[in-house]
């Protein structure tokens, strides 16, 4: 008996592990949906993220800020993708499961679910930004004292949205990305260039799933910039320091990509897996420092949240600025994160800045700031409030404010007027690029429908479609060179070689835009000074803030 019951006991022993060992997987499996939810929540935030948002020369803040929540664009078929930064987003269960059951079982699950298999995502370099395959996308041309991008294909890369879950790509088309008319959607769709999973799309009607993986082709076409060259003011085994031009973004936002501080220091100085260590506006010029290593990063930006560093601008203002010290801490507020505009009120942040009058030409003064808080826009909005705005401020010194042009605070509009105003007044110069906009980022009350469109007619899209077609095995090729490039083995084409710079599809191509003056990209506010504990930098007084320079 003794011996009958210690022969069974291995075997109850082994089943009691056995229903351990199965107590957690179902206690898994019955959270699946919430855990579905929460990584749906993770990769939306891992593709949503930006580079640090561009702001004015004023803000002193850590580069590595962000914006307020909600104030990120969506990212994906009409907004520059977010992770550069090679970090990976962790796996779901299903995608782990996926991932290690090998393509022989991945093929039988697809069979017998009749379910859309989604591919985890790609493991990605760490710690590498920006590397020579970004860079040979195109090249620059110099034409009117401009710098240029020639026009290149670019993927624009997401994982669905939560709030996409369940919708249709005719949904998420309609309702998000308004650039282009369903019509060019549905074109593209003809000639090849949306992928879900990897795969083509075939029907914008089709559902969309928690982890699909978008990539849709476009040909993207990048405002231009001074042709002024990006300056090195110092380097060495911790930093970089630039005189970086008026209208030149710091990092890739919005339309901009190559014509960037970034891109334009690793594609003609060599300087890679830079770290931003602070911001400047697109319109501002001046030191911009970089860090070469994370560690030098880290130490820089522990300073910045200890309030040791220092900050100088210099500019030019309208009218007689007083020639005592001037200190305003009135607050500002933020009306729009999505077209950049802030102003004075009770609601806003506290912020202070001190003024300096350095010299006065009998229309214009030149004053020196000093930024003691770092919020956006903080030396515009504040110079806007004293009734001295930057001379050639092309948001604070707008006829949009008002007749007081916001001095004092006076605005004689609700917000929602003013953001109209001034886009309509951006928009009819054509001039959207200096609010970092284009027409597609607006909301429907914001668009003049007066002004020109970029929208294509649906009969012209149709037979643009067609020719498409016809250079869909060109495009699918990461373009490395310019102006030709070898068509991928096994696809024929009419021609031998393709040109990157026309797109049936693109309107941009067939638009006629005028080009801006190199005097119209300029702004006049330059960051004249950044110091810290062991470190000091500047850059030249730039020629519109001499003591004897006069306006046209």
């Amino acid at each position: 008996m003794w011996l009958g019951r210690h022969r069974w006991f291995p075997v109850l022993l082994q089943g009691s592990l056995t229903l351990r060992r199965l107590g957690p997987a179902r206690t898994w499996g019955g959270c699946r949906g919430q855990m579905a939810e929460t990584f749906s929540t993770g990769a939306e935030a891992a593709t949503e993220l930006k580079a640090p948002a561009q702001q004015n020369g004023d803000a002193s803040g850590d580069a590595r800020g962000e914006r307020p929540a909600g104030s990120r664009k969506p990212v994906g078929w009409g907004v520059e993708p977010a992770r550069e930064d090679g970090k990976q987003t962790p796996l779901s269960e299903e995608q782990a499961s996926v991932a290690a059951s090998g393509p022989g079982k991945r093929k039988k699950r697809r069979d017998a679910t009749r379910e859309r298999v989604v591919p985890p995502p790609k493991k990605r370099r760490a710690g590498v930004s920006f590397g020579d395959e970004h860079f040979a996308e195109t090249s620059y041309y110099f034409e009117g004292g401009l710098r240029k991008v020639r026009p290149y294909y670019f993927d624009f890369q997401t994982y669905c949205k939560g709030r996409w879950v369940g919708h249709s790509l005719l949904h998420v088309f309609s309702t998000e990305f308004r650039a282009q008319p369903l019509s060019y959607y549905e074109a593209a769709v003809r000639a090849g260039r949306l992928h879900l999973n990897e795969e083509p799309v075939q029907d914008l009607s089709i559902m969309l799933k928690d982890n699909d993986f978008l990539r849709n082709r476009v040909h993207r076409h990048e405002p231009p910039v001074t042709a002024e060259p990006v300056r090195l003011l110092a380097e060495n085994e911790d930093v970089v320091v630039v005189d970086k031009p008026s209208s030149i973004p710091v990092h890739p936002c919005g339309r901009f990509r190559h014509n960037t501080v970034i891109f334009i220091l690793g594609k003609e100085h060599q300087l890679k897996e830079l770290h931003p260590l602070h911001r400047l506006d697109r319109l501002t010029s001046g030191v911009l420092m970089f860090a070469k290593t994370a560690a030098v990063s880290e130490r820089i930006h522990e300073q910045v949240r200890d309030r040791q560093l220092e900050k100088e601008y210099v500019c030019r203002v309208e009218g007689e600025f007083p020639t005592e010290e001037v200190t305003c801490k009135e607050p500002i507020l933020v009306v729009s994160y999505k077209v950049g505009v802030c102003r004075v009120d009770t609601r806003g942040k506290p912020c202070e800045t001190v003024f300096q009058r350095l010299s006065y030409n009998g229309h214009s003064s030149v004053v020196r700031c000093r930024p003691l808080t770092g919020r956006t826009h903080q030396i515009r909005v504040h110079l806007q409030f004293l009734g001295h705005p930057i001379l050639n401020d092309p948001i604070y010194n707008s006829v949009a404010w008002g007749p007081s042009r916001g001095r004092g605070g006076h605005i004689p509009k609700t917000d929602e007027e003013l953001l109209r105003d001034l886009v309509a007044e951006h928009q009819a110069k054509q001039s959207l690029d200096v609010l970092d906009l284009c027409e597609g980022d607006l909301p429907p009350g914001l668009i003049d429908s007066t002004a020109p469109s970029s929208e294509v007619g649906k009969d012209h899209i149709e037979e643009l479609a067609a020719s498409a077609q016809k250079m869909d095995g060109a495009v699918e090729a990461t373009p490395q060179d310019l102006d030709t490039m070898t068509l991928a083995p096994g696809k024929a084409a009419e021609t031998d070689v393709v040109n990157q710079e026309i797109d049936p599809l693109c309107a941009e191509c067939r638009l006629v835009r005028q080009d801006p003056l190199p005097q119209d990209l300029v702004m006049f506010l330059h960051a004249l000074c950044y110091k810290g504990p062991g470190f000091e930098y500047f850059s030249p007084m730039p020629a519109w803030a001499q003591d004897d320079w006069q306006e046209d």
